[in-house]
């Protein structure tokens, strides 16, 4: 399956919004239309170029859509930078990408599809001092990645990989400089590409707001984790109050943003309720929700921690009503695996991988487990593509493609957990062994060798695959043949 197979449903919208220009600015009456040909094409004539069993086209398609809806209503709402970029990059490109000799020239040398984009965190330095994050217990002084390293990144990519989209993290991405160069100075020289900021919003003045709405090539993703008590419980008092203010500042400069959640037993049921939709999507803008289940592995270990495995088959049902029924771009990185065709990481194709502030180059942000560092390879005269071959990142696209990825319908995996450290802890587990994958942080390192955290994360597993295995062979597993 090529990429274009992957991408056929956003490109075929893309092409009829983009071509169509009198779309623009009347969207809401000539998409529905254009949608109902797409689900005829893609969804209800059978899979001839391999998008997966029909209840998964059907997801792809949903999503795509809403993905294309978000991404009109940012044109609609913004600055002009942001409506040319919004325009002639993020439509054209991403749904719509003309990178095909890039690609085939990639697999020509290297015999894999490169991945679609990648995560990078250029700091580790944060504001704020959040209860189970690394920053919560790290040195202020924390390594940054210099903007050097950072350009030759991303030119690379671009260059090599036909790679345009880039996610930044962090740390907060916006403390990051080095010399006059901040992240949003990188934005502006590299107009090529379009950047999704993962960020706490909370230096986000209207100073700030205006340069993003020059530069137009950004959208930011602000953590929240419910409303003002959870937020403040979690991120520190007042912290919800200057997230608002960030909100309003954005919204003022026309500058496209949605929020990122972290789901946990206190407050999975609330950041998907009708409730916390309407206000963030209806009432301050958002045009996108991530959601992100807690993953124990980070600071302050608790497996418990995790949303229980009932919960989360609760969490799918209504996750698929906020996709299907009320047609907004939201997507939990666990429950949303059909979207994705199951797990991107470790640089499949389409997917992605993971730089840290140190140079470190890790399979996923989830998967806290390196062989290569950025420095060292670009120290020896190689590439960040040398990367994606270590026996680590070999060793997941293994992984992928025994379990789902490419597969015959019936033969697939369960993608609603399709999760490599979480949901099969075990493979994760012997391959970092195997590998001798070196950690990222100390406590990385603790669950690696401890039995009683091993343990528990397989009988997660094992009351995850029980509750929803049942979803996946009624839905979407198909006999063969059909």
């Amino acid at each position: 399956m090529s990429n274009a197979a992957e991408n056929s449903i956003s490109e075929f919208l893309a092409k009829q919004v983009v071509n169509l220009s009198s779309v623009i600015g009347a969207w809401k009456v000539a998409l529905p239309p254009l949608e109902k040909v797409a689900h005829k094409l893609f969804v209800d004539k059978g899979d001839p170029i391999g998008l997966g069993p029909r209840r998964q086209r059907d997801d792809k398609f949903y999503i795509a859509s809403n993905v294309v809806r978000a991404a009109l209503k940012a044109y609609d709402k913004g600055f002009p930078a942001v409506r040319d970029r919004m325009l002639n990059l993020f439509l054209k490109e991403f749904l719509h990408s003309d990178k095909g000799h890039i690609k085939e020239e990639f697999k020509s040398k290297y015999g894999i599809n490169p991945p679609g984009f990648l995560t990078i965190s250029p700091g580790g330095n944060c504001n704020l001092r959040c209860k189970d994050c690394y920053a919560a217990s790290a040195p202020k002084n924390m390594p940054s990645l210099s903007a050097e390293t950072v350009e030759r990144i991303l030119d690379e990519k671009y260059e090599k990989w036909g790679s345009w989209f880039t996610v930044i993290s962090g740390g907060e991405p916006f403390m990051w400089r080095d010399g006059d160069i901040d992240i949003i100075e990188i934005a502006r020289r590299h107009q090529e590409q379009y950047f999704l900021v993962y960020t706490n919003g909370t230096l986000i003045d209207k100073k700030t707001a205006a340069r993003l709405a020059e530069v137009g090539n950004m959208t930011m993703a602000i953590s929240v984790e419910g409303f003002e008590k959870e937020t403040d419980e979690r991120r520190g008092k007042g912290t919800y109050k200057r997230i608002l203010t960030a909100f309003e500042n954005l919204r003022n400069a026309g500058v496209p943003f949605g929020i990122s959640v972290t789901a946990t037993p206190e407050n999975a049921e609330l950041l998907i309720s009708k409730e916390m939709i309407k206000f963030y999507f209806d009432e301050q803008g958002a045009l996108y929700e991530w959601l992100f289940q807690y993953m124990p592995i980070g600071r302050g270990v608790e497996v418990k921690k995790q949303v229980p495995p009932e919960m989360r088959r609760n969490m799918w049902a209504r996750e698929q009503e906020i996709v299907r029924k009320e047609r907004l771009f939201f997507a939990d990185f666990w429950n949303s695996g059909t979207f994705s065709s199951g797990c991107i990481a470790g640089a499949r194709q389409g997917g992605y991988l993971y730089i840290d502030w140190n140079g470190n180059i890790y399979p996923c942000v989830f998967v806290p487990y390196w062989k290569d560092n950025i420095n060292e390879l670009y120290a020896q005269g190689k590439t960040l593509t040398d990367a994606l071959f270590s026996d680590l990142f070999i060793g997941v696209r293994e992984w992928q493609r025994s379990y789902n990825y490419q597969k015959a319908p019936h033969e697939r995996g369960n993608e609603i957990r399709p999760c490599f450290i979480r949901d099969h802890h075990k493979v994760a587990h012997d391959l970092f062994i195997e590998t001798d994958a070196k950690p990222g942080y100390p406590s990385a390192a603790l669950c690696l060798r401890d039995p009683e955290y091993y343990d528990a994360m397989l009988r997660y597993d094992d009351e995850v695959a029980e509750l929803l295995d049942p979803i996946w062979d009624e839905l979407y597993r198909e006999p063969v043949g059909k």
